[in-house]
């Protein structure tokens, strides 16, 4: 069996880190930290097709920061597709709501590098919204 177990819970710890980052105000540093799960040559397609890379994540990051009272973001279906030397490619299911009730439903791909020194962090992410 193909263990998948450090990128799963890469997706999991990660958005941990995002809701609370847009959830609750927080110093520069824990923004600093959040970015440090990217690769600097991170891209991503976000659900409406607009195409971010690491410059524009950041910066919705950065203007996002403690703006989404009450969000959550609830995790299923998380599962591997492949996996390699030098990373992974797995999906999830990810539920998004906040207090003003905004809900988001969306499945993402994500591809992972793993480092020299054994770190994991996001190179590609790819959503797209769930009708279902």
């Amino acid at each position: 069996m193909t263990d998948y177990t450090e990128y799963l819970d890469e997706v999991i710890q990660a958005h941990v880190a995002i809701e609370h980052w847009l959830a609750e105000e927080q110093d520069q540093s824990a923004l600093e930290h959040l970015l440090t799960r990217f690769s600097p040559q991170f891209s991503m397609v976000s659900p409406l097709g607009r195409v971010l890379d690491f410059e524009a994540l950041s910066e919705l990051f950065l203007l996002a920061g403690g703006k989404k009272l009450g969000f959550r973001i609830e995790l299923s279906d998380l599962r591997g597709i492949a996996l390699y030397d030098g990373g992974a490619v797995v999906s999830y299911r990810e539920q998004q709501t906040d207090a003003t009730g905004l809900h988001s439903d969306r499945r993402s791909t994500v591809v992972f590098e793993k480092q020299a020194g054994g770190k994991v962090v996001w190179r590609h992410l790819h959503e797209t919204f769930c009708r279902e």
